[in-house]
């Protein structure tokens, strides 16, 4: 399972990646501050989401606390760019899949 949460984080952080860039170029054409501003927060979520991606191959309840992080900044900015309402549902979910995978883990080393 830590290898599907990697996968699938590292995917989804490219497209929130992709999508914010837009959107913080396009916030700085048309003068939106706002829209500026969540672009660049969306922008740190998709770092923060690749990094939790790469931490999920070895350390997964690292990884879900950084998803988590990620999830709660999504979440803050979700009025200004509603697609982060998404991605940060999105994170949430490999956040706790991450720690679900950490667990697994855990009891597989002590059995």
């Amino acid at each position: 399972m830590k290898i599907a949460v990697g996968i699938i984080g590292i995917g989804i952080s490219i497209f929130v990646m992709l999508q914010a860039m837009a959107i913080t170029g396009l916030g700085g054409l048309a003068e939106e501050e706002a829209m500026q501003q969540a672009g660049s927060v969306g922008v740190l979520v998709a770092l923060l989401m690749f990094v939790a991606s790469a931490f999920t191959f070895g350390l997964p309840k690292v990884a879900g606390v950084i998803f988590i992080v990620a999830a709660f900044l999504a979440f803050m900015v979700s009025g200004d760019f509603p697609d982060m309402g998404v991605w940060g549902a999105i994170a949430l979910v490999l956040g706790f899949l991450a720690f679900i995978a950490a667990r697994k883990t855990a009891n597989t080393i002590k059995a």
